[in-house]
């Protein structure tokens, strides 16, 4: 099948880029489509060698952070892209939708929904423009107005698209989720069932690499320098039960993080900055124990990447943590992120043997060998279009 790639933007390497990464490397011959590229990003460095199309409205509003306040855009972003051409579009989409854009009578239209957008459905975001100090109730009634056409908007390009019309708009023909977590929220939000197929975690890669070596003394998180990762709620826990935490990652948006964790908690925390994977992965192993305390993590690689190299964590009994630590043997499952639990949850972790081999053994089940397994067999259970018949599907991957 003629096949395209298609992404919120190519901007940051996160989760959502390492997903679309493998899936450019299944599909060499697929072109990417997004709103825009940050051609000074590291994101950029990972696909450089892929043939890219931005919108060219997207280009418009690129620079330095005007794509989150100008996201009423959105739909013209993507109206400008013409996918007719292709059998089949497969979407990595979350927060800036990644529907809309143009498709034949033919085109099938696969999305794996990393979250439906979690600014427009109540979940903590790494911007949260309605608490913004500055520009009280006017930024207020600003994202709340935007908010609501984009939930009008969101949801009617969630919907099987309408073939019967000359010109038909991209909406999604099978859905495919990162975790159970999000399946619950795509059915909730667009009333569409999905299939779960775990994103892609080098778990091969990161066993070799961290072999032999030997855990110390500090704590590691690895995340965006963001206020719902639960950043600031290890900050304190540490600094009060004199605990030592090394964090990987750099700031995103408006985020005043960096700066609050230099000031108030730099004799305790150490910044790392944004490393390398084979830095991080070395970062992982060396760690005593990996702490998540996002509270609804839509899946959350980085703490399969940690036990991946032996290592326990600590994470928050929520979102997509529940679905790969398992309590008491791969790490510690909290129920709030307060000092008093912190407390308790470190010196629980310090009375377990830890088993490496059985929470290696855990992350193998997210591997980016099962991932590509269970995509081409999903793609493959498609009948195209073309041929006149009905789409069949097996839906028993998840």
């Amino acid at each position: 099948m003629n096949i395209a790639l298609v992404h919120d933007y190519i901007r940051e390497f996160g989760g959502a880029e390492r997903v679309l990464r493998v899936l450019a490397d299944m599909y060499p011959a697929a072109p990417i489509y997004t709103s825009f590229v940050d051609r000074r990003s590291n994101a950029y460095q990972e696909f450089k060698d892929k043939t890219i199309h931005e919108s060219w409205v997207g280009k418009l509003f690129s620079f330095g952070r005007l794509y989150s306040p100008f996201r009423f855009m959105i739909p013209w972003v993507w109206a400008v892209h013409d996918l007719s051409p292709f059998d089949l579009v497969i979407t990595s989409s979350s927060w800036y939708i990644s529907r809309g854009f143009r498709i034949g009578s033919k085109t099938e239209v696969i999305c794996y929904c990393h979250t439906p957008p979690r600014n427009l459905y109540g979940y903590q975001t790494a911007i949260n423009w309605m608490g913004m100090k500055w520009g009280g109730s006017l930024v207020n009634a600003y994202a709340a107005v935007v908010n609501h056409f984009l939930r009008l908007y969101d949801f009617r390009t969630a919907q099987e698209p309408d073939r019967t019309k000359t010109k038909i708009v991209a909406g999604v023909d099978r859905f495919v989720v990162n975790s159970e977590n999000v399946k619950r929220r795509v059915e909730k939000f667009y009333r569409r069932d999905a299939v779960v197929i775990y994103p892609p975690v080098m778990v091969r890669e990161i066993v070799i690499k961290t072999k032999g070596t030997i855990r110390g003394h500090s704590f590691l998180i690895a995340s965006r320098l963001v206020e719902s990762k639960g950043l600031l709620e290890a900050a304190t826990a540490a600094k009060k039960l004199g605990v030592k935490l090394r964090i990987v990652g750099s700031a995103s948006g408006f985020s005043s993080i960096e700066k609050k964790l230099k000031d108030d908690f730099g004799g305790v925390v150490e910044l790392l900055g944004q490393l390398t994977d084979q830095e991080l992965w070395l970062e992982y192993a060396q760690a005593k124990g990996f702490m998540a305390l996002a509270r609804e993590e839509d899946f959350g690689m980085t703490v399969v990447e940690a036990m991946a190299a032996g290592t326990p964590v600590i994470a928050f009994n929520g979102g997509g943590f529940r679905e790969t630590v398992v309590d008491g043997e791969t790490g510690i499952l909290i129920e709030d992120t307060d000092v008093p639990t912190l407390e308790k949850a470190f010196k629980r972790f310090d009375e377990i043997k830890w088993d490496k081999e059985k929470i290696q053994k855990q992350a193998g089940k997210f591997s980016r060998e099962i991932f590509e397994e269970k995509i081409r067999k999903f793609v493959g259970n498609l009948t195209p279009r073309s041929s006149g018949a009905s789409l069949s599907l097996n839906t028993g991957e998840g």
